[in-house]
């Protein structure tokens, strides 16, 4: 089939790597550069393991600072927004155990699936990519947050993870670069299959063979709606004239939730807006941290990427602003210095925000849609994972595409 994929964020990007490999021809359409909105400056982490959704019975707890607060990592500022206010009532009706449980147990499945997708196209493109293995540490500050996380372990355990606890003295012996700060936490858990990559120069990778091997890159171009013929999309309209293809996939992140409004479907898809630095590091042993690290207490992860570090974090739930306020950004390079201060000079931060794609369980939207047309499937709301479901996902879309659509 010709199949025209929406979207070239790292999602859209590996659907299409996934449905050429299977013999389809592929066009991309995106209005920007490859991996030019979230995927971009993401937190780099390749989280297989650790996937805890935000909508968390934890949250109620922390409501009031969610909604007053000007320092809360997790940021939520109601707007005159219809879709605003359906999904925020949609989250939180998901902040309860069971939901929790049974979401982290399918993001689990979609993670372990996208694991083994990933290493295959590793095989088959060989990014260069600064791909590193060296495992994850999750900070605890208090020993109430570390008997919280010790739940959550126990729960992921009985679905495959490998993970321990750990003293903050084995937090420093993993990574040194901790020596410093481990006295000031409770401890830590640890998953050593954790992996780390550039996002953006994955996705730049994955344009360059896909191109060699005939797919077709319309970048720089406007999806404005589709032409539809009977229960099918005919084709997709855009600034540079229609494109017909026999099916479509919509991986625009973001901005699915007002397309897919124009076909008959609601997506529960909402920006959850995040921040990152990038930052090059001290080559002194000891110095910056080759593990991945996550400060539970501050939301900020780090993860080694190469030369440089980047520092992500916060999530703000304020609609399609994309400014980037310093205030946000002196909060990342604050937490570096306090966690990692021979890290890096923090002389050029290169600041960044993305608009992460959620939906209210977490859970991403992969496949056909009741209401919308049959040869339409959608590949969208992974939030802050979509580095680490993408592969997944992109097998997903591939044997929905084999199966006859549900009359």
């Amino acid at each position: 089939m010709h199949v025209c994929v929406l979207g070239a964020g790292i999602v859209g990007l590996a659907t299409a790597w996934q449905l050429e490999r299977q013999g389809h021809q592929v066009t991309v359409i995106d209005r920007a550069a490859p991996g030019a909105g979230a995927s971009g400056g993401n937190g780099a982490q390749l989280s297989y393991s650790y996937v805890q959704p935000l909508a968390d019975p934890s949250i109620w707890k922390q409501l009031p600072k969610l909604l007053l607060s000007p320092h809360s990592p997790l940021k939520l500022r109601p707007q005159l927004d219809p879709l605003q206010w359906r999904w925020g009532l949609a989250f939180l009706a998901a902040c309860n155990a069971r939901t929790s449980r049974d979401t982290t147990a399918q993001l689990l499945a979609l993670a372990a699936q996208s694991r083994t997708a990933f290493e295959a196209m590793q095989a088959d493109v060989a990014p260069d990519c600064d791909f590193s293995a060296t495992g994850k540490l999750v900070l605890y500050a208090s020993e109430a947050a570390l008997d919280g996380a010790r739940a959550q372990l126990e729960l992921q355990r009985t679905m495959g993870s490998a993970q321990r606890i750990v003293s903050p003295a084995e937090c420093a012996a993993i990574e040194p670069a901790l020596a410093g700060y481990a006295s000031r936490i409770a401890g830590a858990v640890y998953t050593p299959s954790e992996c780390a990559a550039d996002c953006l120069k994955v996705c730049a990778e994955l344009m360059r063979v896909l191109s060699t091997r005939g797919v077709r890159f319309m970048l720089g171009t406007d999806v404005h709606g589709f032409a539809r013929g009977g229960s099918r999309v005919a084709a997709v309209r855009t600034d540079a004239g229609d494109v017909e293809a026999d099916a479509f996939v919509m991986a625009l992140g973001a901005a699915s939730h007002r397309l897919g409004r124009a076909l008959g479907a609601y997506l529960p898809v909402y920006p959850l807006k995040g921040y990152s630095i990038t930052v090059e590091v001290d080559p002194a042993p000891g110095a910056a941290p080759h593990v991945n690290v996550t400060d539970s207490a501050r939301k900020v992860v780090f993860a080694r990427i190469g030369s440089r570090l980047r520092v992500a974090g916060m999530a703000e739930l304020v609609g399609h602003d994309a400014r980037i306020p310093a205030t946000r950004i002196e909060t990342l390079a604050a937490a570096t210095r306090a966690l990692f201060p021979q890290a890096s000079r923090l002389e050029e931060l290169h600041p960044w925000t993305g608009m992460r794609p959620a939906t209210p369980k977490g859970l991403p939207i992969i496949g056909r849609l009741a209401g919308a047309p049959s040869n339409m499937l959608f590949n969208t709301g992974h939030g802050a994972l979509g580095f680490t479901l993408a592969f997944g996902s992109a097998e997903r879309i591939a044997q929905a595409l084999d199966a006859p659509p549900t009359p």
